[in-house]
């Protein structure tokens, strides 16, 4: 059985959504002078690769605590959007053919190769998801959708209006941010788990995502 990280790691000042808490981890005992080590952690909900609960846009929806964690750890399918442009809107034509037979999976995750460029100013520019890909995707049962980008909605363009976040989370489902590694998994049908810290009546939460290859072995 293989193991495959998908999550970003956490560390001081790195990337996050603008205006989101800054991220500071700081050590505040060490072994030599305490002895034990023991760090300081200081971040925002939507921290490093994380979890949208519907909590995050929908008035009265479910916060991260109230999601029922068997929706979190399944098959997932990877959608391969080839290399968009900065900012560019992927449709559901151009994945449909991807996303045929879905019976079986648990979530749907959509690789543009846009974590490359996480920590610098392009990461900005991600590509997007139109709001058409949302609503196709919960008609056919699917309500677990993850990114390797900042937003499957706009980050710089959004003028106050985010489509996929509303329909989506609006319908009860989940949007997982900021994956990475989806390129290493490389097998088909992959269990993935994207498990929330517990962080009690919580619109988000970082989640440590993992794909397993369950090939020879068992889980």
């Amino acid at each position: 059985m293989r193991i495959t990280d998908l999550s970003q790691p956490i560390r001081t000042g790195m990337q996050v959504y603008p205006g989101d808490p800054e991220v500071t981890v700081t050590t505040v005992a060490t072994v030599a002078h305490d002895g034990y080590q023991v760090a300081s952690l200081h971040a925002g909900s939507h921290t490093g690769t994380h979890l949208d609960a519907p909590l995050h846009s929908i008035l009265g929806g479910d916060s991260v605590d109230g999601i029922d964690l068997a929706r979190l750890v399944g098959a997932a399918r990877i959608v391969q959007c080839g290399s968009p442009d900065p900012h560019a809107v992927i449709s559901w034509e151009a994945v449909a053919d991807q996303l045929q037979d879905l019976a079986g999976i648990a979530m749907v995750l959509f690789r543009t190769g846009w974590s490359e460029h996480f920590g610098s100013p392009r990461y900005l520019e991600h590509p997007v998801l139109a709001v058409e890909v949302a609503e196709a995707l919960l008609a056919a049962g699917i309500t677990v959708v993850g990114v390797d980008t900042l937003n499957p909605d706009s980050t710089l363009r959004n003028g106050g209006n985010l489509p996929f976040h509303t329909a989506f989370l609006g319908a009860g489902g989940v949007i997982v941010e900021n994956l990475t590694n989806l390129a290493a998994v490389d097998w088909e049908r992959p269990l993935v788990s994207v498990l929330p810290l517990a962080l009690a009546g919580a619109d988000g939460a970082p989640v440590r995502a993992v794909a397993i290859d369950q090939r020879g072995g068992s889980f």
